[in-house]
């Protein structure tokens, strides 16, 4: 029995500071903690996220959201992965060429390049997918690169040695191997993605989890607020597991080591 308890224990381990902050969240307002105008109760945010969802409302934002969400992501990936391969398997000397380059665009933020942006494609749904796309670029471009350099030079040096074709080595070897790597800079994109998804719904947006979020000119708006934010939190940590899981199902060859305590 206290070996099972124990077992449940561990289980829920994670989920035990979760369940604080929402006690802490609903309890605060109602104690006089907190300003119940500014941060209502966790059951007036749910009562407000249910409303919304019945009346179809929270579907047509988090849909809207999704799709510029995966337009920019998918984007990103699909010109990621392929210059990752590029820079760091076939010419490594570019790669370090263009390195402080790329680096530097790597750390101009899609903030600043909103004028830009908005001058050449502007305020709709190509301006967005642009934003998403240039914060999320960067990780997934970083983490292929690495992950092709760090194989290790005797795999693919086996694979010729056995007659492997560069065809058959880059899918048996090269890929197989850069993968882990590649799925940590997607996860990384993903999460930046959503986060600059947000930001770029709260201007000039007419549907969105962001646009949702920015209503606050009362007190109902404020609950609906708190609302569209929660179901932005939960929306983006399903989506990082979803990409865990993907991970695990793909890259089933990569093996787990956990060191015991």
């Amino acid at each position: 029995m206290n070996k099972h308890l124990a077992t449940l224990n561990e289980k829920l381990l994670g989920a035990y500071g979760i369940i604080a902050f929402f006690l802490l969240w609903e309890m605060g307002p109602r104690v006089g903690w907190a300003d119940p105008q500014f941060i209502p109760p966790l059951s007036k945010v749910l009562l407000a996220g249910w409303k919304l969802a019945v009346t179809g409302d929270l579907f047509i934002h988090i849909s809207a959201s999704l799709q510029r969400y995966f337009a920019g992501l998918v984007l990103a990936v699909l010109v990621g992965v392929p210059l990752g391969f590029v820079l760091g398997g076939w010419f490594p000397r570019l790669a370090k060429f263009l390195d402080p380059l790329l680096k530097l665009f790597s750390q101009v933020s899609a903030f600043s390049l909103f004028p830009i942006i908005i001058l050449f494609f502007g305020i709709g749904e190509a301006g967005k997918i642009s934003i998403i796309f240039w914060s999320s670029i960067w990780p997934v471009l970083f983490t292929t690169i690495a992950g092709v350099k760090h194989i290790d030079p005797i795999y693919i040096k086996s694979a010729r040695s056995m007659g492997a074709d560069k065809a058959t080595t880059f899918f048996k070897v090269i890929l197989p191997g850069a993968a882990p790597s590649i799925f940590t800079g997607i996860r990384l994109a993903s999460t930046v993605a959503f986060l600059m998804l947000i930001a770029a719904e709260m201007i000039g947006a007419s549907a969105g989890l962001g646009y949702l979020a920015n209503k606050t000119c009362c007190l109902e708006f404020i609950v609906r607020s708190f609302a569209a934010t929660l179901t932005i939190a939960l929306l983006g940590m399903g989506l990082n597991y979803f990409i865990h899981w993907l991970e695990d199902n793909t890259v089933t060859w990569k093996e787990e080591s956990v060191t015991p305590l």
